[in-house]
């Protein structure tokens, strides 16, 4: 026995339930209970689109775009009132905009279907590298990421590329198995990182994840096969995330139906492009060939989006980039409010750079199928500028009474009420379902204050410098993330206009609305921008998305489990902690009695995964319960358990218990790696 807990002793309590007790229990559940394995976001390969359903999102798009066209040459010619001109040409024009990027839409999503991928690869001629690029993750993120990495097939080798030039990170890669690399200089940040790599490595093909995502066990299996073909240059997988409860997501009571706010994106926009051949690299989750790379001179350093300007390269010298749209690696979402706004603002200025330094419109190098696919992609930025003058058009016809319409308003509205709704409606037809309207408004209403500045980018010729997006959580932290200034400016003009209409409609202001009804119905869209810039802001600074006492990411779990041979259940597990609730009473003589006792010193557990045959030792930081009913033990994990922790990432993210147990021993240079912490 451990120090710190201990049986009760005979007579002192009725007797609990014991382990086997438990396991019996669990024995008698039905398949899918199981060992109560976290469950990862589905990421199959989706089967090909049913051809009527196809023909239908075609058409209505098609008769939406009819409707569009048709209403705004109504609009551009009978309907402007040039004497309200502030108000009335930014209002046609901000309609164009959103028609224009309803046919990129169409074009963009007119084929999803798969791509014929070649079957899965057991064996290759082709020499793998996997390299993993590093700056400030922790331990705790790195340590499932290269664990994943190394135990995938086929034979490949792992490296770990370290512009942090951390000690504790090259111990951990050698303790793991992996090929360490750090640079005297780290300049151009990840692109420079990974150029450095290449000239490490005589690896035909090389399989790049960020420090963040951890990879299938199919990462290469199921990719290989494109690059049969030779002009075959990068293998992008769509991004995923294992942190669902992360600013980025939104539990909508279901889980196959939880909101990923990139999942429109990876899942549908970008496999779309593979009918345009308009794909690019994402940065990670793909798999790249290594003389594709050194043939347009490395990877691209002149912009902070470096894959992407690295794609265009590839493509204007003829190479194909292919979307894979399964998969393969789970990453960190943003967390935060903080992250999600730094990295929102580096992708827009680096859109901005490319747009700038390519010129893509005019690149005869590109067909025009591809640059329409880019075009479609970079200009979406934009779109955080029209929300802008969306919510500022109302707060401009309030103040002034000006209307920027001559037609009455019983004309006009079933007209814009008529192309408003049935633009909406395509956009979320041809979203196949990853379009909820509201939450979607929401991110457009709150991505503004991190796109606007960067849209200038675009307009200047030096380069940005490369800001890293933190990974994980950040402990002991429980501040809330302020409103960004532009949401509270918003909102306070928004409540000025409230308050300006209606001293107006009782006559206490200077102003009187000639169409006061027309003033009712700017109203009614200033109320909706309004609940949507509340919305936003209370996503940003709401505590739910504050850091967490535990650095790496909890998963809910039901596993069986014992606690110095005391059966029990563990409700949450990371890799660096867990709750567990234990089933029979305990006798904790160094405690006061006492139910709650936070933070205990000293006490030393040992938790053994029954079913995993895993165990490892832990400080007890929590305590909660009494020694008649048992306690709810929050657990932390000594320092130094690499091998079995490593074990039990495998275990989190490849859900397969046999393979962690069997396959995790890893090779360097044809040496066993680290000896696995022997369990039960």
């Amino acid at each position: 026995m451990s120090q710190g807990l201990q049986p009760a002793e005979s007579g002192d309590a009725p007797s609990g339930p014991t382990a086997e007790h438990f396991n019996a229990w669990l024995e008698d559940q039905p398949d899918d209970v199981g060992p109560g394995l976290p469950t990862l976001p589905d990421g199959r390969l989706p089967a090909p689109e049913d051809p009527g359903r196809r023909r239908f999102i075609r058409l209505f798009a098609v008769v939406a775009l009819i409707v569009s066209a048709t209403y705004l040459i109504w609009r551009t010619f009978w309907t402007i009132d040039l004497s309200a001109w502030f108000v009335a040409i930014p209002m046609l024009l901000l309609e164009m905009h959103h028609a224009l990027g309803l046919g990129l839409y169409t074009f963009s999503l007119w084929d999803v279907d798969p791509v014929d991928d070649g079957g899965v690869t057991e064996e290759t001629e082709h020499k793998l590298a996997l390299f993993i690029p590093t700056y400030d993750e922790s331990v705790e993120v790195l340590l499932p990421v290269i664990s994943a990495a190394l135990a995938i097939e086929p034979a490949h080798e792992t490296f770990v590329l370290d512009d942090g030039n951390r000690p504790e990170i090259e111990h951990l890669a050698a303790g793991l198995g992996a090929e360490y690399l750090a640079r005297e200089q780290n300049t151009h940040a990840k692109a420079g990182n990974l150029n450095n790599a290449l000239g490490h490595t005589d690896a035909d093909v090389i399989g790049v994840v960020d420090a963040d995502h951890v990879v299938s066990k199919d990462f290469f299996r199921n990719t290989l096969g494109y690059f049969d073909d030779p002009q075959v240059a990068v293998v992008q997988t769509p991004q995923d995330f294992y942190n669902v409860d992360s600013f980025e997501h939104q539990d909508r009571g279901d889980e196959r139906k939880r909101f990923n706010e990139q999942a429109v994106f990876y899942r549908l926009i970008l496999p779309a492009k593979n009918r345009w051949e308009g794909v690019f690299w994402c940065g990670t989750g793909a798999i790249v060939r290594a003389s594709a790379l050194r043939a347009v001179g490395g990877v691209a350093v002149e912009t902070v989006t470096e894959d992407i300007h690295t794609s265009i390269r590839l493509q204007k010298r003829g190479w194909k980039i292919i979307s894979h749209n399964e998969v393969l690696a789970h990453g960190l979402a943003a967390s935060t409010a903080d992250q999600y706004m730094l990295q929102r603002r580096r992708w827009a200025r680096g859109a901005m750079q490319v747009l700038r330094s390519e010129k893509l419109l005019r690149s005869r190098e590109l067909s025009i199928a591809q640059r329409l696919a880019y075009g479609a992609t970079l200009f979406a930025w934009f779109d955080s500028l029209r929300s802008l003058l969306y919510v500022l058009l109302p707060i401009a016809v309030l103040a002034t009474g000006s209307l920027p319409i001559t037609v009455s308003l019983l004309v006009f509205a079933p007209m814009f009420l008529g192309a408003f709704f049935i633009q909406h409606a395509a956009l979320r037809v041809l979203a196949r379902g990853y379009y909820p309207p509201w939450l979607s408004l929401v991110f457009e209403t709150l991505r503004m204050p991190a796109v606007i500045p960067a849209l200038g980018e675009i307009l200047k010729s030096t380069k940005t410098r490369f800001k890293v997006t933190p990974k994980g959580r950040v402990a002991d932290s429980r501040n809330r993330t302020k409103s960004p200034p532009l949401i509270v400016a918003l909102l306070a003009l928004s409540i000025a206009a409230f308050v300006w209409f209606g001293l107006t409609l009782a006559g206490l202001t200077p102003l009187t609305y000639s169409v006061p009804g027309a003033m009712y119905g700017t109203t009614f869209f200033l109320f909706g921008n309004f609940a949507l810039l509340v919305a936003a802001a209370r996503r940003i600074t709401a505590p739910y998305h504050a850091s967490e006492r535990r650095v790496s990411v909890r998963f809910p779990v039901s596993m069986a489990a014992t606690i110095d041979g005391e059966a029990a259940s563990v409700e949450d597990v990371s890799l660096t902690g867990a709750l567990v609730r234990v089933l029979g009473p305990l006798d904790l003589p160094s405690w006061a009695e006492v139910g709650d006792r936070e933070f205990v010193e000293g006490e030393i557990a040992v938790l053994d995964f029954s079913r995993q045959n895993l165990h490892l030792k832990a400080r007890i930081i929590r305590a909660v319960g009494d020694r008649w009913t048992g306690f709810e033990l929050g657990l932390e994990f000594v320092e130094g358990q690499w091998a079995t922790v490593r074990d039990l990432a495998l275990v989190l993210f490849h859900g397969d218990p046999e393979r962690a147990a069997s396959e995790t021993r890893v090779r360097r240079h044809g040496t066993d790696g680290p000896t696995v912490i022997a369990a039960r």
